[in-house]
This record gives C-alpha cells, sequence and structure tokens, in this order.
C-alpha cells in the first residue's frame, strides 16, 4: 500500500541520510518514476526532504530532521494506527493501551501518511467468528487475563458435563479460537488432574485447555509461579489442536451435495475440513451434484450435523449414517406434517 511504501521511505532516509532515487527505488523494489511521485508525496505531507541534482546528488532529510517513530516498522506504523481497537484486545483490557498507542503514532505521523492510514482502516475489517457463530460470553476472561500477565495462580469453578468442579491453576496463556477464548494452564494440585485438551510443555509439566465460557468463578491468589521454561503459547497452542484432532475418533462418510449444498457446507463443518474434502473432490455429475467424502465422528453424530443441509444433501455411506440420517428426516416430517397443538402457535 503506498501509506506503508511512504512510511517505509521515511525510514530509509533517515537511516541513510542521503540516497539516490535509483538506490531508493531498488531498495524498495518500485520504478525511478514511483519514487519521484514517493518523494514528492513526503514532502507535502511536511517532511523536510530535498533533492540535489547532478551526478553525485541524490534525496535528502534536512539535517538534525527526524520523526519520533524510530522504534516502529513502517507496517507496524501503519497497522497500528489503521487496526483501530479490536473487540479481542478490548475483552483482554488492554483497549485503552491500543488506544494511547494510536494517540502517539497520530501524533507523530504527518498528516497525509495519516490520513491515509485512517483511510486503510474505513476499508478492511477483521471479524473472526463464522457467521450465525456469536462470540462467546466470557465473564472471567479480565480475570484471568489479569492473573496471567501477573504470573498469579487461580482458583476457579468450572463447569463440566458431570458437573462443576474447582481447580488450581498456574494460567499460561488465552488463545480466541474461532470467537471462543480457552485458557492453556498448568495443574497447581499435587498431581494435576484432567480437565481438558491435554499437551506438555518441552519442561514435561501437564498443560491443560480450559473453555472461558465454561468458567464460573475465578479467584486470583497472592501466589506467584514460574512459568515453564521454553514453554511458547503458540507452539504449544498448534500442537495440542493437531493431538485434538487426531484423537477423536474419525469415520469416512459419503455424501452427495446439490450445488447450494457444495456452497453451505464451509459454514456447517469446521472451514477446513469442508475445504479439504470439497478439494479432493471430482467435478460435479451431469446432475449438477458433486460427490464428497467427509472424514466425521461416528455415524450418529455425522448424520445429525449434515442434517442442516436439508435436502441439498443425501447421504451414500456408511448404511448407519444414511439409517441415521433417513430415521430424524422421518421423525421431522411426521411432525410437521400434523397442525401444531393450539398451545404452541404463539
Amino acid at each position: 500500500m503506498r501509506a506503508e511504501r511512504l512510511v517505509a521511505l521515511l525510514f530509509v532516509l533517515q537511516r541513510r541520510r542521503a540516497a539516490t532515487v535509483a538506490e531508493l527505488a531498488a531498495e524498495l523494489g518500485v520504478s525511478e518514476r514511483t519514487m519521484h511521485r514517493d518523494v514528492a508525496a513526503l514532502r507535502e505531507a511536511g517532511v523536510p526532504v530535498w533533492t540535489e541534482p547532478g551526478r553525485h546528488g541524490g534525496v535528502r532529510l534536512v539535517d538534525g530532521w527526524r520523526s519520533r517513530l524510530d522504534g516502529l516498522t513502517s507496517r507496524e506504523a501503519v497497522a497500528l494506527l489503521a487496526m483501530g481497537v479490536p473487540r479481542a484486545l478490548a475483552d483482554l483490557g488492554l483497549g485503552t493501551a491500543v488506544s494511547a498507542a494510536h494517540a502517539k503514532v497520530a501524533a507523530t505521523l504527518p498528516a497525509e501518511l495519516r490520513e491515509q492510514a485512517q483511510r486503510v482502516a474505513q476499508r478492511f475489517h477483521l471479524d473472526a467468528p463464522g457467521w450465525f457463530r456469536r462470540e462467546e460470553e466470557s465473564e472471567h476472561l479480565g480475570a484471568l487475563a489479569r492473573a496471567v500477565w501477573a504470573q498469579r495462580r487461580v482458583r476457579i469453578a468450572y463447569r463440566r458435563p458431570d458437573g462443576q468442579v474447582e481447580r488450581l491453576l498456574d494460567p499460561l496463556g488465552l488463545v480466541l479460537k474461532a470467537g471462543v477464548w480457552y485458557l492453556a494452564a498448568r495443574p497447581a494440585d499435587p498431581g494435576g488432574h484432567p480437565g481438558g485438551d491435554s499437551g506438555a510443555d518441552p519442561g514435561g509439566d501437564v498443560v491443560r485447555t480450559y473453555r472461558v465460557a465454561r468458567v464460573t468463578a475465578t479467584t486470583e491468589l497472592e501466589e506467584r509461579f514460574e512459568r515453564p521454561a521454553g514453554f511458547d503459547l503458540a507452539s504449544w497452542w498448534q500442537r495440542s489442536s493437531a493431538e485434538f484432532e487426531r484423537s477423536l475418533d474419525r469415520v469416512p462418510v459419503l455424501v452427495r451435495l446439490s450445488p447450494r449444498g457444495v456452497r453451505a457446507l464451509p459454514s456447517l463443518l469446521d472451514a477446513d475440513t469442508a475445504a479439504g474434502a470439497l478439494a479432493a473432490a471430482g467435478p460435479p455429475a451431469a446432475d449438477g451434484w458433486t460427490r464428497v467424502e467427509l472424514h466425521l465422528e461416528d455415524p450418529v453424530v455425522a448424520a445429525g450435523r449434515l442434517l442442516g443441509l436439508g435436502a441439498e444433501v443425501e447421504v451414500l455411506a456408511p448404511p448407519a449414517a444414511r439409517a441415521a440420517f433417513a430415521d430424524t428426516a422421518r421423525r421431522m416430517a411426521e411432525r410437521h406434517a400434523q397442525p401444531p397443538p393450539a398451545g404452541r402457535q404463539r
């Protein structure tokens, strides 16, 4: 983007103090004609840059002048001003910090570059959760974020399918996945305990995953903990997610999808699963329907998930999945064949 390139040019001139147009164009990967326009744009934006003709001439910044963005790259400067305050950072209690950073960057960028960055923000927006999937309410997210930052042990009440339990944890990090917050934590109880998807950090300590929306109470303790040596949240999450997916029993389910069913599949299943299955499928048949092999949970669960496609899908195999799909569809049809009871019409 031009705004990013202009800030990059500004930093190059600060570093080199002087360079020919050809040298600047080569460093930024643009033509010399484009570089002449960019130098003129910097000058119009209020940056004291001047050009000197001749064999040993070039583009220079006025001696002694520097921007106050020395600690930021061009990409960081424009992206920071353009991205607004993401909902996720606000939920973590960092919204004020991002707003303050915006104010500092806005105060140091020349007006024209600042306006260009703001135009970027008006044209690009990130909305992470999928369609028809709202972010979960995570009442205790802020408290857990404070404990993660301060490296303080927490005691939580956690809702599980078999009832509520209490856990003592060393909170190591928070991950936002498809609108759902997860806490990565090391059990602090002697011997550890079950509680979610688990993995091991490089030091051998068990780290488990807790869905933040299922935390019903949080108490931050005065006791601090030491983070496991070598623990990297992003790497651990990638390994843990892969292990969890491999732990699920998967069966191949062969289906036929109408053109509308093909378009709707990514919104019904995991987007990566759907994309991989559709990429491996052959071309549509003469009637427009496409045979697709999906790898899902057991046949009954698979049939339940595919019901969201309605009449746009036909389950071909395995027989148990086809029978479960047909049985559920039949019971739904029977229920809707009769007028609803009088008391349920309103």
